[in-house]
């Protein structure tokens, strides 16, 4: 009797240490990894702007334990420089007169933007359109930002703690699930808005994919 019971005990503890590590497994493979580029202008009408953006984004997805729920991290890191001309004079020989060239490149700077731990929706609802070959699929985070920064430091147009709100919403295609990122700020006027516009800011997906890099 005690030879079975001790038999019993055995394959139960087994089994426990097999589902146990069947759900570890599963826990690691949970999170989707997205990641692309950002380029892009904001209107005209923002302060010192138009602005030409470049950047890359990341976006990290975590299945919520025990449903079919995920929550995501979204990071983005952003060169802007106006693209308002200035007026330079330049002596042109032979006869001296002055000429007018354009110079870009005015008021660079850098910002890094957060997202931490924002609930994802699993559709499309309220995310920029395309007129052509719009998406068919796609999911959207929006939440308050967790960073803001200008140049390193809190940006001057953000509170503390931060209030600019973001719409990121990942969609494609047919051929490609996932292609296209588009980035809509929201919060007081004064804040992200006032700088970036309430336009959507475009990129695109380069991977999506299960491992984390």
């Amino acid at each position: 009797m005690k030879r079975k019971t001790l038999a019993l005990a055995v394959r139960v503890s087994s089994l426990l240490l097999l589902v146990s590590g069947t759900c570890a497994l599963a826990d690691e493979r949970a999170p989707t990894h997205f990641s692309g580029v950002i380029n892009d202008y904001t209107l005209s009408n923002v302060a010192g702007g138009p602005y030409e953006m470049h950047g890359q984004w990341s976006m990290d997805l975590r299945r919520q334990w025990g449903t079919t729920d995920y929550s995501a991290d979204f990071s983005a890191d952003l060169t802007m420089a106006a693209i308002a001309t200035a007026l330079v004079t330049v002596a042109t020989p032979p006869n001296g007169t002055v000429a007018v060239q354009a110079q870009g490149g005015v008021g660079a700077h850098t910002h890094h933007i957060k997202l931490t731990n924002i609930m994802v929706t699993q559709d499309m609802t309220g995310c920029p359109t395309y007129k052509t070959n719009p998406s068919t699929t796609g999911f959207q985070v929006n939440g308050t930002v967790s960073l803001m920064t200008g140049n390193g430091s809190n940006a001057p147009f953000e509170t503390t703690p931060p209030s600019s709100t973001l719409q990121v919403c990942v969609t494609g295609g047919t051929e490609i699930a996932y292609s296209n990122v588009t980035l809509v700020f929201g919060g007081p006027p004064t804040t992200a808005v006032s700088h970036f516009g309430t336009q959507a800011i475009h990129g695109v997906v380069r991977k999506a994919s299960d491992d984390r890099e």
